[in-house]
């Protein structure tokens, strides 16, 4: 093999086309013969890239690594990449102490028990969605009629964003989590969703409701602790990813166990226990987050025996750290039985996703449901014939045609 420190590979990579649920075949390579190595990007910086598990968490729980964008060195992955992370600034570009006092301003909004609490209204949206599928057409599109739906209705009411402007969010939110384009698509994109959000955040000051942006519209913009522009930056970030993610989980997921007839059996036969226990095999399975977790050294450290000195950057790469042998036994394996929860497709440390409370409900309640409900669930089409989402920050199918 090909010196990786030498010679370094374009990332991202690709994947093998017969093994469209599994990562770059060339990361597992990297993994096993040049775990921490360097990698070019599309605009010729070479960063370190991330690929052992325990090394993973060691640099995603490091105060001495930074999320900050405006850091030099920092690894843009592509043109639009590096556009999006210039004009928004989130949590997910913040470090200590300003992301700590931002992030705790919404940790109440997604702590467990509430969202425990949110499970009965989960379950009568999906119970809803199925109804309307099982009189439609057959067959039919998942993602349409289920993927998109659920997630998109539950962050809505969380937020307190009416559902009715779901077509003009979710072409916006298609914009800005598409990482291949023109930059100032996506760009524009983000500043039409904000001015949107600009103006809810002025109504909900105006009439608050009981719903996340009238609460940082009465406790934060209307006491002067935020602009309205902070909170709806914020919105932002909470809707695209709220919806998308989950939406993109919930597709791959459902083709993922329609390849795989004996896990999704026991899916579709288990208890609650081991439905939550399938999500958290999915979610280390699968590992959607195409753009991985990227950060710069603020200082001189050592990982995994390797000197990374300030100013580099790196790639933590989670889809592959999710499938390392030392953490994860088998791991190329769909096991639902497994014990994975110890999975880093939420990340790690400090910045690990703030609505992962939120996705597990939803995707425990939509896998739990959905194949005890349509057990003769089918693909409709060969799983080679899919059109899976190779350029997106979150990696899906765009449709999921199936039968019953």
């Amino acid at each position: 093999m090909t010196d990786a420190l030498s010679e370094p590979n374009l990332f991202p990579m690709a994947r093998a086309a017969r093994c469209p649920f599994d990562p770059a075949p060339e990361l597992g390579h990297r993994m096993e013969e040049a775990p921490i190595s360097r990698v070019r990007l599309w605009d010729g910086s070479t960063p370190w890239m991330i690929t052992r598990y325990a090394d993973a968490r060691a640099v995603l729980a490091d105060p001495r690594v930074s999320v900050d964008v405006s850091q030099p060195g920092f690894p843009h992955t592509n043109a639009v990449s590096k556009a999006r992370d210039a004009q928004m600034k989130t949590l997910m570009q913040m470090d200590a102490p300003e992301h700590t006092a931002h992030r705790r301003l919404m940790t109440s909004d997604f702590m467990i028990k509430k969202m425990e609490v949110l499970r009965p209204r989960i379950q009568q949206i999906v119970d809803e969605l199925i109804d309307d599928l099982l009189a439609g057409p057959n067959p039919a599109d998942l993602v349409e009629a289920l993927a998109l739906p659920v997630p998109t209705l539950v962050i809505c009411e969380l937020l307190g964003v009416p559902y009715v402007d779901r077509a003009f969010f979710q072409r916006v939110a298609g914009a800005l989590v598409m990482d291949e384009g023109d930059p100032a698509q996506a760009m524009t994109a983000s500043e039409e969703l904000n001015v949107y959000l600009d103006d809810l955040v002025e109504r909900k000051n105006a009439e608050p409701g009981d719903d996340v942006l009238s609460r940082l519209a009465v406790e934060q913009y209307r006491t002067g602790a935020m602009t309205r522009r902070e909170i709806s930056t914020m919105g932002q970030l909470l809707l695209v990813a709220g919806h998308d993610t989950t939406a993109n989980m919930i597709a791959l997921g459902t083709a993922a166990l329609l390849a795989h007839p004996g896990q999704l059996a026991a899916v579709r036969d288990g208890d609650p226990a081991l439905v939550a226990n399938a999500v958290e095999e999915l979610l280390r399975y699968l590992s959607i987050t195409h753009t991985e977790a990227r950060r710069v050294a603020r200082e001189d450290l050592q990982i995994g025996g390797h000197l990374i000195r300030k100013g580099e950057g790196i790639i933590v790469v989670k889809s592959i750290a999710n499938r390392d042998p030392s953490a994860f036994p088998a791991p190329d394996r769909l096991d639902v039985r497994r014990q994975a929860r110890h999975h880093v497709a939420f990340g790690y440390g400090a910045h690990q996703c703030l609505g992962q409370p939120l996705a597990r409900v939803e995707l425990q309640v939509v896998f739990g449901t959905l194949f005890r409900r349509i057990p003769t669930l089918a693909l409709a089409v060969p799983l080679e014939d899919l059109t899976f989402k190779h350029q997106a920050v979150f990696y899906g199918v765009r449709e999921l045609p199936v039968t019953w």
